[in-house]
């Protein structure tokens, strides 16, 4: 009878000797070379990780708000009487005194300088006894006249009662003729009346112009003539005070550019500073927009005119001002900032790509973010004439929204669109996580 026996691993080992290698999951090497590329695929796996973070935008949101709204024009110019007036002297002569000084206030009719008046009245007492002379010579021409209506009457008498014999035709017409040369002197010595009186008033009105006069109530701005001063009239009279009527109002003549002028209207509401007080806005209403344009260094601007009250006296003629016209305003609007108008974002996911094409067997392990998470770009949006966009931050994806744009204040701009609503997270700048900002 055959005995079977029962062989142990421990005597196939012993049996097949110490130099028969072990089996490969019982190696080291193999569990340590496992382990060593279990190591690096998680090191490369975080890498990548980290790599996709920094390559992934941050974009930069604010909340699509409701609020008001002005559309300003800025303008320059400079203050104004509302009337100012030059006064001069229309005679020449030696000033003999002045009478106002500046900032001194006038009334109309007020003797504000006197020239020196001897020759002007030597003037008018010439021309008084030339009028006496021509009034003389009148009287003479009148007597004239009736004695020789007196002798043709006589004539004319005589040859009634004789029956045409007497006087003669001859002696008839020449105290005909001699009656027609007399009323002609006479009219000639009126004429010579005429116009010595003529004479004495224009002498007269030069001695009272000597007196130079205010020609309305205001203020003195600027003098030029001192006593003893000649003053020598030509074709132009000689400019000796400007005077401004009321300085409680004032006017402000400001260049409002072409670009702007389509916004600017009458009534519209504006405010202005001068350097004078800079902590401090006056309020202003237009008065008037001109339509003639003014050319300087190619630039086309218009000059619009503002009313301005003056009461305290604070603001003074020729005072440069910064001027603020409100030319429209819309309250309670949706509005974003200018910068969400001119963003456009960029493509987030370029590096992430190329990190991990090529990676083998690893990069087909790894997760890969979606195909629609690279945000659009306005590419053909952007048509000319066509409507604007704004992006909105949606599942922490960029989503383009069409938008009507209105007024902008410089900083933020009125947007109406379908799908709009308060509290939106408007994009209006991207950054790259790796900046740490």
């Amino acid at each position: 009878m055959t005995q079977k026996t029962t062989s142990t691993p421990a005597d196939v080992q012993s049996l097949l000797g110490d130099d028969h290698p072990p089996r490969w999951w019982r190696r080291t090497t193999t569990w340590v070379a496992v382990l060593a590329l279990a190591l690096a695929g998680g090191g490369l796996y975080v890498w990548q990780g980290r790599q996709s973070a920094k390559a992934a935008p941050v974009y930069v949101t604010e909340a699509l708000k409701r609020g008001d709204i002005t559309l300003t024009v800025s303008a320059n110019g400079t203050l104004q009487p509302t009337r100012s007036v030059n006064i001069g002297s229309e005679l020449s002569g030696t000033v003999k005194q002045v009478l106002v000084d500046v900032n001194d206030r006038v009334k109309a009719g007020q003797v504000m300088v006197e020239l020196d008046t001897a020759k002007l009245k030597d003037q008018v007492t010439q021309a008084r006894a030339g009028l006496a002379s021509a009034q003389a010579q009148q009287t003479q021409a009148s007597a004239t006249v009736r004695e020789a209506r007196a002798t043709l009457a006589r004539f004319e008498e005589v040859a009634r009662l004789s029956g045409g014999k007497v006087p003669s035709a001859t002696e008839l017409d020449s105290a005909k003729a001699a009656l027609e040369r007399a009323t002609a002197a006479e009219a000639a010595a009126q004429a010579s009346v005429n116009e010595a009186r003529a004479a004495l008033s224009t002498n007269e009105t030069n001695l009272s112009k000597a007196s130079i006069r205010s020609p309305i109530n205001g203020v003195v701005l600027s003098r030029s003539v001192d006593p003893g001063n000649a003053v020598a009239a030509s074709l132009q009279a000689v400019t000796l005070f400007a005077v401004a009527e009321d300085l409680t109002q004032l006017r402000l003549d400001v260049a409002v550019d072409e670009a702007d002028v389509g916004n600017v209207r009458v009534d519209q509401k504006a405010s202005f500073t001068v350097s004078a007080f800079p902590a401090r806005r006056y309020p202003a209403v237009i008065q008037r927009v001109a339509y003639g344009s003014t050319k300087t260094d190619n630039v086309v601007t218009y000059t619009t005119t503002l009313n301005v009250d003056n009461k305290d006296l604070s603001l003074r003629p020729g005072m440069t001002a910064a001027a603020t016209i409100v030319a429209k305003e819309a309250k309670g609007v949706l509005m974003v900032p200018n910068t969400a108008l001119r963003f456009s974002p960029a493509s987030a996911n370029g590096a992430a790509a190329t990190a991990s094409s090529g990676g083998g067997i690893l990069s087909k392990m790894m997760p890969r973010p979606p195909s629609n998470a690279r945000p659009k770009t306005a590419g053909s949006d952007r048509r000319s004439g066509g409507p604007r966009q704004i992006w909105v931050l949606e599942n922490g994806q960029a989503v383009a929204r069409p938008v009507k744009t209105g007024i902008s204040d410089g900083r933020y701009t009125e947007v109406t669109g379908e799908g709009l609503s308060e509290g939106m997270a408007v994009i209006t700048e991207q950054r790259s996580a790796g900046t740490g900002s």
